[in-house]
């Protein structure tokens, strides 16, 4: 069951659809190519300051574009909010991906998901479960989550992240007896209760445009924060059947570099590009080069070589 509400503009739509016992809110840009990609925010980010820089260029492209929020987060619905089990968010990309399908001038033959850091991690999960895809994009994807954690530590202080520790374990047990959420910051400085506070997410505000969306908390479970040390999805690459674009930055210090390259070479039609530039550096600084690659990506797996209006100039992305 899906409804489309009445917020309207010239280049996207506001619709939602069923995913467990709740509505995902999503921004649904028309596209003229028939192909469509699937989008979500990073890791307790909404789908506005997460994906509309890649969304519009996506969709100037040619591509219809569907961008979700996930359960809990956002304009979506769900109780309690900022709480994100891995299997909910799982859920939501299925329930994203099917309800695609349905939409009008869209081929689901000719569907690609893009997501970056710990939700670029999902798309090798759910590029895995859904051989159908056309294709997947990966961009400065967290494939494994205690590595992301052991460099995470190399950037926090040790009673800091004690206290992180805590307050998650506290956070845990207090959902077993139906307590609120703790919640933490998703980042901040060294010596901070935050959940990261690697050099780079300093960036962040700045690439994402926070200052735009006053309505994001930047907040996130602690319980939630915590398991995501755990999550590692790159385990299933091996598995994923479409042609996957794994786009890395090589000074990356939220999504450690070799697991990304690891998966990449896992992959059976994997395809990696390293740039130079911190985590956000696709956002920034590198983002033609980013959007670029990525359209080049799914020129040419999603639409017939008949109907690709190519560059004249070559891809400026390193492989």
């Amino acid at each position: 069951m899906t409804e489309q509400d009445a917020t309207k503009s010239v280049e996207r739509e506001k619709v939602r659809f069923t995913s467990g016992d709740t509505e995902c809110a999503a921004w649904y840009y028309p596209g003229t190519n028939g192909a469509c990609v699937i989008m979500a925010g990073g890791f307790a980010v909404p789908k506005e300051p997460a994906t509309d820089l890649f969304a519009k260029r996506f969709n100037d492209a040619g591509f219809a574009v569907l961008a979700f929020d996930y359960r809990r987060l956002g304009e979506s619905g769900g109780e309690p909010r900022l709480v994100f089990p891995m299997r909910d968010q799982l859920g939501d990309w299925q329930a994203a991906i099917d309800f695609a399908g349905t939409l009008p001038g869209v081929d689901p033959a000719r569907l690609a998901v893009w997501a970056f850091s710990a939700s670029g991690g999902h798309v090798f999960r759910v590029a895995a479960r859904n051989p159908q895809l056309g294709a997947a994009i990966a961009q400065t994807p967290n494939p494994d989550g205690s590595a992301a954690g052991r460099n995470a530590v190399r950037h926090q202080k040790p009673l800091a992240m004690l206290r992180f520790t805590g307050r998650g374990l506290l956070d845990a047990l207090g959902s077993l007896v139906g307590r609120p959420p703790r919640l933490v910051p998703l980042t901040g400085k060294p010596g901070t209760v935050v959940m990261l506070t690697t050099p780079d997410t300093l960036d962040g505000d700045r690439a994402l445009r926070s200052d735009r969306y006053p309505d994001w908390t930047q907040m996130v479970a602690a319980r939630s924060a915590l398991r995501l040390t755990l999550y590692r999805p790159g385990r299933d690459v091996s598995k994923v059947r479409c042609p996957l674009l794994v786009f890395v930055c090589d000074q990356d210090q939220v999504s450690p570099v070799e697991p990304c390259v690891r998966a990449a070479s896992r992959a059976p039609r994997g395809e990696l590009v390293r740039i130079s530039g911190r985590h956000y550096a696709p956002f920034l600084e590198k983002h033609e080069q980013a959007v670029e690659a990525q359209l080049s990506f799914l020129r040419r797996h999603l639409l017939d070589p008949a109907r690709v209006d190519r560059p004249a100039h070559a891809d400026p992305a390193r492989h």
